[in-house]
């Protein structure tokens, strides 16, 4: 993970945590049906780890969200 673009990874972590609040799923459920631990998906969530690209396409089928909504930033 390149510390240059923690901005960005945070403001992914906002966006995957908002789509898996709206969709009612704990950070358990969801790395369950992600089949990674929960560490890392709360890692992913506070931008402390980055996630692979098969593991946002995981989440865009889970959650029924495009992969290029994880990647949209707001201000």
């Amino acid at each position: 993970m390149d510390i240059k673009y923690i901005k960005e990874y945070r403001k992914l972590g906002l966006n995957i945590a908002y789509y898996r609040k709206e969709r009612g799923y704990t950070q358990m459920v969801l790395s369950e049906l992600l089949d990674i631990d929960r560490t890392h998906m709360s890692a992913i969530e506070r931008a402390e780890s980055g996630a692979s690209i098969d593991v946002l396409f995981r989440l865009s089928d889970v959650l029924d969200v495009p992969v290029h909504k994880f990647l949209e930033f707001r201000d």
